[in-house]
């Protein structure tokens, strides 16, 4: 008898920690999908803003409860502003995950001329952004410098990344679907500087802006 009940101890034991793994990771995947999700920097595109390295937290939440599969906005909240940093599906290959700064919402009209933007007519102060290339392209050779006017249609973002001059974004493969963005990056949680084999200490726990 002593030894049935020993069993039946054990076995309530065993479940009590299969229903608390079972239920974090389910908390995990729920929190993933709809709250924060982390993502890490690949490229310099938004150099120096964010860095090759820099680990970073996604506020998934900020612009409404989203239908995780189709993308289809269940409670809106609000939509992503000029400026915000925002992670989405690349538009040529969903399956990849871009990061580049809002520029342009539904119904701006961007222009580019000689590097500089132009919003609404209106030249931007962008301190954020740097340029690495002297060169300046004229528009029947390259977008990048020279560009536009062109209208963001409904429903749509004009991006861009901080590194102008290395930044593959809205100047080449035009707009980003509000269905595709995934949230908007709030905070450096890690960064490592994979050349000089180094944690970039000053930079953890910085916002993103």
């Amino acid at each position: 008898m002593a030894e049935k009940n020993r069993n039946t101890k054990r076995k309530s034991t065993m479940r009590e920690y299969i229903e608390a793994i079972l239920i974090a990771l389910l908390l995990a995947l729920f929190i993933r999908t709809f709250v924060v999700q982390a993502f890490k920097i690949p490229s310099g595109s938004m150099q120096d803003t964010l860095l090759i390295g820099d680990h970073i937290l996604v506020n998934k939440f900020i612009y409404g409860v989203k239908n995780p599969f189709s993308g289809n906005t269940w409670i809106p909240l609000k939509k992503p502003a000029r400026r915000d940093i925002v992670v989405f599906k690349y538009p040529v290959n969903p399956s990849q995950d871009y990061i580049k700064r809002v520029v342009g919402v539904q119904g701006d009209t961007i222009q580019i001329k000689d590097k500089k933007v132009y919003v609404n007519g209106e030249p931007q102060d962008e301190n954020y952004a740097i340029y690495l290339d002297n060169k300046i392209l004229p528009a029947n050779v390259q977008g990048r410098d020279n560009m536009g006017p062109i209208t963001v249609p409904e429903n749509s973002l004009f991006v861009m990344g901080d590194n102008r001059d290395n930044s593959y974004d809205s100047r080449f493969w035009k707009f980003v679907d509000l269905k595709s963005v995934k949230g908007k990056a709030f905070i450096l949680y890690w960064s490592w500087d994979k050349e000089n084999f180094s944690v970039r200490w000053n930079r953890i726990g910085d916002l993103v802006h």
